[in-house]
């Protein structure tokens, strides 16, 4: 976690560095089922270990892809607790590019690290921060994903 950064005008300067890196959060497969249960993606991958042990190269259940994606939001806000501070609010303005690398196992724990890839103050009332996050897997080499990810930061 960062307690460095409380306000927007934190980041100026900061291009090209990390930012901080998130708590651990666990996947386990209470999570996975209850993410496949809200959005209807119930693939035997996600939900059943046996199957998938027979039939894939992986060793039980794994988790989507899109939840591991999804806890970005929660990871932020431990490496930028300004969202509190100086603006009115802040989104999620989409991708740039976004990979899958490693499949993420159920009981595995994962946690986002954070770097500002750059910091568009130009815009009268919002100002746009492109960040480097990248998901890892504990005990892992290779990340669950890398994504540069656009947020949003209104002021007015």
């Amino acid at each position: 976690m960062s307690a460095t950064i409380k306000s927007l005008s934190d980041l100026e300067g900061r291009v090209g560095e990390e930012l901080g890196v998130s708590r651990w959060y666990l996947l386990d497969q209470a999570r996975i089922d209850a993410f496949a249960k809200v959005t209807d993606d119930e693939q035997f991958i996600h939900l059943d270990p046996e199957r998938t042990r027979a039939e894939t190269p992986f060793d039980g259940t794994i988790a989507h892809g899109f939840l591991t994606m999804s806890l970005l939001s929660s990871m932020s806000y431990e490496v930028m607790p300004f969202m509190k501070g100086d603006e009115r609010m802040g989104i999620n303005y989409g991708f740039n590019k976004l990979r899958f690398i490693s499949p993420v196992p159920s009981g595995s724990r994962v946690r986002g690290r954070f770097s500002l890839v750059s910091f568009d103050q130009s815009n009268k009332g919002f100002s746009d921060l492109i960040l480097t996050s990248t998901v890892e897997i504990e005990g892992q080499s290779k990340p669950a994903l890398v994504a540069e990810w656009i947020n949003r930061q209104y002021t007015v």
